[in-house]
């Protein structure tokens, strides 16, 4: 049989769908990519973070009263702080709407997403998941809103309840967090290129092209282009393994 599987770079990221930063460097590296040559031979795996576990599934607050009762902030910094956030979205293309998000428990978002990367629509699922959340203000734990997301990524209801009953995907969203806590991310977005290189925060499109160009010649060095249409077969190893 012709091995026809194409080896490519991965780039690793840890996100939690309510972390306005998280869709900002989620466009930017996005816009460092469209331009990037080698774009195809670049592999993107989405991880599940949380950056606030303790929320309800139900809605409580908005976003605006959640961070001044629970995160004790006070009213006239978070209003500074939330349009400071809605101008650097803007500048990367993204409209948001904090007066209308819902402040809500994120956990079965990411259950669904896993179950998307299982189908090759990871990254349907993190934008989905993202314009939902901040400019549609929709409540991304509400079943019927996790039903509707679901199916616009392209799953079948089936899978929606697959994913949101089996634990296997609510384990999949624990093992990316606890793996995020063994390498050290203390907050997101976190960029791992090739596991060697990391970028941390929604850095500007320049600094996404600077690490990707560097991490990907190392790469590349590692990983030369074959020319050969490769046939498998039976064969030996040099370490004694046959097959």
């Amino acid at each position: 049989m012709q091995n026809t599987e194409k080896n490519r770079m991965q780039v690793e990221i840890w996100s939690d769908v309510m972390c306005p930063f998280c869709y900002i460097g989620k466009r930017n590296f996005e816009n460092a990519l469209h331009t990037f040559s080698e774009r195809d031979d670049i592999e993107i795996t989405w991880k599940s973070f949380q950056l606030d576990p303790s929320l309800p599934q139900k809605e409580e607050l908005n976003h605006q009263q959640y961070l001044i009762d629970r995160k004790g902030l006070p009213a006239d910094q978070v209003k500074s702080m939330l349009d400071h956030v809605t101008n650097v979205a803007r500048d990367a293309g993204l409209d948001f709407h904090f007066e209308s998000v819902v402040t809500v428990n994120s956990f079965n978002a990411h259950r669904i997403i896993q179950f998307a990367k299982s189908k090759g629509l990871g990254d349907t699922a993190e934008e989905s998941f993202f314009n939902a959340y901040f400019k549609d203000g929709k409540d991304i734990a509400n079943q019927n809103t996790l039903l509707e997301l679901g199916k616009e990524i392209g799953l079948t209801d089936i899978e929606i309840k697959e994913a949101l009953t089996n634990d296997e995907y609510a384990y999949k969203v624990s093992q990316d967090i606890q793996e995020a806590q063994s390498i050290g991310v203390k907050g997101v977005p976190f960029f791992v290129f090739d596991r060697k290189y990391a970028i941390s925060g929604a850095q500007p499109t320049d600094a996404f092209t600077d690490t990707l160009t560097k991490s990907f010649t190392e790469w590349r060095l590692q990983h030369p282009i074959s020319s050969f249409a490769v046939s498998n077969g039976p064969s030996c190893s040099p370490d004694g393994h046959c097959e």
